[in-house]
């Protein structure tokens, strides 16, 4: 197992470009940046966490920005976004921010999508609450051929555009694996048996982790998939203990986990990088 670090990059906190630069030389695997385009002020959809919202989510700077700043620095640390809310962005147009990040990258980048829990923010950028996985699926799929073909058409039911050309194409081939984030739910672990290039799932909405794993894998069987090609990387949004991230490595199923470092300053994060470097090498992760 690897170890990553997840990361809320807001402007009171340390920039981007510097966390890349010192997880890099502490050797964390990868670097994760979230998203929420804003927060409705107004809004009656309750946040899947603790209460109240916490102060990160409305400060949070823009994932893909954040990602080419890292990317420019380093040389190695691979670079994704936890999540990014496709139903909240045109394909078209974040098919070339993404193919933009893995250039930037050189290939390091890693593409965590999921539909979002906050039904007033989707709909401000007018996606139905109940059709935010469809959406998503389309959008996906939609991009996928962006990325992959030199003429690219994709028409469904809220996607549809003729033959394009959308340049630049990825690093990465076919593309930057679309790892799907998902809550503890079989709907989710369908869809990333269905689409999904890896799984994201949250340690706080799984009872059962292992058979949650378990379920996944003999969904993808079932599709046809081999489930080691669709590797999981394990989340948390509240910090991660080291008996946590040991139980994870134990499992023997999870390709890297993602500890939140501190919404804090420099120092402050810098002292966690060191302390959580360091349990990486006692479990094996580093």
């Amino acid at each position: 197992m690897k170890l990553g670090v997840f990361h809320f990059n807001t402007e009171y906190s340390i920039r981007a470009d510097e966390l890349a630069i010192a997880a890099e030389e502490r050797g964390f695997e990868s670097l994760w940046f979230p998203e929420h385009t804003h927060i409705p002020a107004s809004r009656l959809t309750q946040w899947p966490g603790r209460q109240p919202l916490p102060r990160e989510y409305v400060h949070m700077s823009d994932p893909f920005v954040s990602a080419a700043a890292a990317a420019v620095v380093t040389k190695t640390i691979k670079l994704g976004t936890g999540i990014c809310l496709i139903i909240e962005h045109d394909p078209l147009a974040l098919a070339k921010t993404v193919a933009t990040v893995d250039q930037l990258s050189n290939g390091r980048f890693l593409f965590g999508v999921g539909a979002g829990w906050n039904r007033e923010e989707m709909e401000n950028h007018g996606t139905p609450y109940d059709k935010r996985w469809k959406v998503l699926e389309e959008r996906v799929k939609a991009m996928k051929a962006l990325w992959t073909q030199e003429e690219a058409s994709y028409h469904g039911d809220w996607v549809n555009f003729d033959k394009v050309w959308s340049y630049p194409k990825p690093v990465q081939r076919p593309h930057p694996p679309v790892i799907l984030g998902t809550f503890g739910s079989n709907w989710g672990r369908k869809r990333v048996a269905e689409f999904g290039d890896g799984w994201i799932p949250i340690d706080l909405f799984h009872g059962d982790l292992k058979a949650d794993i378990d379920d996944l894998h003999k969904r993808l069987r079932d599709n046809g998939r081999d489930p080691s090609e669709v590797p999981i990387s394990m989340f948390d949004i509240f910090e991660t203990k080291e008996d946590d991230l040991k139980r994870f490595a134990d499992l023997g199923l999870i390709e890297r986990a993602i500890p939140r470092c501190p919404t804090e300053d420099r120092d402050t994060v810098l002292r966690w990088l060191d302390r959580y470097a360091e349990i990486g090498r006692r479990i094996g992760a580093m």
